[in-house]
C-alpha cells in the first residue's frame, strides 16, 4: 500500500473540523489521551463543547514559518524564549483545554504560556480567545488573511494591541512582510538579514 501523497493531493486536503456537544470533562480527558497518537489532531474544549481539528498543510507551513522567525528574533536579541509547540493546556476549574498552534514562555516556564500563536485559515467552531481567557494566557497572536493581530489579556477580556508587551521591539510589519513571502527559506533569510541590519 502506498501512503505517500503527491504535492497536488496534499494541497487539496482541506482543514477538517467537527464539534461535539455535551462532552463531560472526564470524557474530554479520556479522548485527549486516547487520540494522542494521531499526528496533528487538535482538541479544543470549552464548557462541554469539544472541537476536533485536523490542520491542513498550509496551516502547518504558516505556523512553522512564524515560529522559526520568532525564535530567530529571540536568539538574535538574546531573549530567553522557550518554545513548547502544540503542548496540551487544560484547566478543569474553568472547563477549558486546547493545543495552541505554537506557544512560548518568556524568561521562565510557568503553568501556562506567555504567548500563544493561532493560525486561522478557516473559521473555528469554538471561540479560542474565550478558551485562552479561561486559561489566563496573557498574549494570543492570531494570523489571519495575511495579517497578524495581537490580543493582550486585560482583567477578564482581551484587547487588541499594536505591539507585543513581551517583545515590544519586534517589528511586526517586518514579520508580516516576510511571513507573506511565497518561499519559506527566502522568508527566513530576509527576516534574518533585516534583523542584522538594525
Amino acid at each position: 500500500m502506498n501512503l505517500k501523497l503527491d504535492n497536488e493531493t496534499k494541497q487539496r486536503v482541506p482543514e477538517q473540523r467537527f464539534l461535539l456537544h455535551g462532552v463531560a470533562w472526564t470524557q474530554y480527558e479520556t479522548l485527549r489521551s486516547t487520540l494522542d497518537n494521531i499526528p496533528g489532531l487538535r482538541l479544543t474544549y470549552l464548557e462541554g463543547m469539544l472541537e476536533l481539528f485536523m490542520p491542513s498543510e498550509e496551516h502547518e507551513e504558516v505556523k512553522k514559518l512564524l515560529a522559526r522567525m520568532l525564535e530567530w528574533y529571540a536568539l538574535e536579541r538574546g531573549i530567553r524564549l522557550y518554545a513548547f509547540g502544540s503542548a496540551t493546556y487544560r484547566k478543569q476549574a474553568t472547563a477549558r483545554g486546547l493545543e495552541p498552534d505554537e506557544c512560548y514562555y518568556v524568561e521562565t516556564k510557568k503553568e501556562f504560556p506567555d504567548i500563544a500563536i493561532e493560525i486561522v485559515l478557516t473559521s473555528g467552531l469554538l471561540d479560542k480567545l474565550e478558551v485562552y481567557r479561561g486559561l489566563g494566557v496573557p498574549e494570543v497572536w492570531v494570523w489571519q488573511a495575511g495579517s497578524l493581530a495581537i490580543y493582550r489579556l486585560r482583567g477578564d477580556r482581551y484587547e487588541q494591541m499594536t505591539q507585543s508587551e513581551f517583545l515590544p521591539e519586534l517589528d511586526l510589519n517586518l514579520l508580516v512582510r516576510c511571513a507573506s513571502m511565497p518561499d519559506q527559506h527566502d522568508a527566513i533569510v530576509a527576516f534574518r538579514d533585516a534583523l542584522r541590519q538594525r
